[in-house]
């Protein structure tokens, strides 16, 4: 059954448990796809996971393939899926469009992002006859009512706020006053960095479920491009263990994995609500880290 997913997290706290929810992101080849929905999401179905997500390429180049994706993991494993949804390229009218046909195809859960500028943009400018602000997505979407809301949150600010992170953490606050039903955060490797963004967002008065997001490292290249890409810092002992295992994959998913466990198991025993994996749409690394913290159903 589909669910809206603050009834999921509900039901989680109720059962003293932590949510598990994974991310995918469409892919750029039909071969890519059918290995995505035939092997990878198969394999961790196994992991009972509590919902997933599908991400929402730049300008909106991926909507028909988003929306296709979640309609087929929800049709064809049961799995409760949040379709992310940007700004970018899009007046109001065509996002009201956009959430009409995701509604008519079952989606009951957004993740309500402003997105990154179009490729070639160096500054973000809003659509004329849309949306500057995420927050302003947000209140669409409680407007039209029907869906449960997600947000971004990015423990040490976003990459492209001049005014550092607290001010970032402000206008997440604002996401969340407009309707926002729960965050989820960028990518992050050190939990203290998590555990501020926290204490700010709770003497703020946020209440919401705060989703810590977890990326299990594969490849030392591939996590230092992401990191200079989301403005999120490597610990020194983090990025000397990456620089010592070099261009062996191998070994950095084995770190990977060792690493990760170990962040949940600091966040899980400080009480966060969930874990939100980015799973770069393979199965081994998020399959061993869930195990590994005993939260395979």
């Amino acid at each position: 059954m589909i669910r809206f997913i603050h009834d999921i997290h509900e039901s989680c706290r109720a059962a003293g448990r932590p949510s598990v929810s994974l991310e995918f992101f469409p892919t750029k080849t039909p071969e890519g796809e059918t290995n995505l929905l035939e092997k990878t999401i198969p394999a961790l179905m196994a992991l009972k996971p509590d919902y997933c997500s599908v991400t929402y390429g730049a300008g909106g180049s991926t909507r028909d393939k988003t929306i296709g994706i979640v309609d087929r993991i929800q049709r064809e494993h049961g799995l409760t899926t949040m379709m992310h949804l940007t700004c970018v390229n899009s007046t109001k009218a065509e996002l009201v469009s956009v959430l009409a046909e995701a509604k008519a195809r079952g989606v009951k859960n957004i993740l309500a992002l402003r997105g990154d500028p179009p490729a070639g943009a160096s500054e973000w400018t809003a659509t004329e006859g849309g949306f500057m602000y995420s927050s302003q997505l947000v209140a669409l979407l409680k407007e039209m009512g029907g869906f449960c809301i997600g947000t971004a949150g990015f423990p040490e600010g976003h990459i492209a706020q001049k005014g550092g992170k607290v001010v970032d953490w402000g206008f997440l606050c604002d996401k969340i006053a407009a309707g926002a039903d729960f965050v989820i955060t960028q990518l992050f490797f050190d939990n203290e960095d998590f555990f501020r963004f926290q204490e700010f967002l709770t003497k703020r008065g946020v209440k919401v479920p705060i989703m810590p997001g977890i990326l299990p490292v594969s490849s030392a290249k591939q996590t230092k491009k992401f990191t200079e890409m989301c403005g999120a810092k490597l610990p020194a002992p983090f990025l000397k263990r990456l620089d010592e295992i070099g261009d062996d994959d191998v070994a950095a998913t084995q770190f990977g994995i060792e690493y990760a466990t170990e962040q949940c198991r600091g966040l899980l025993k400080a009480g966060v609500t969930g874990l939100h994996f980015y799973t770069l749409n393979k199965a081994a690394a998020t399959t061993a880290i869930v195990r590994n913290l005993g939260l395979a159903v």
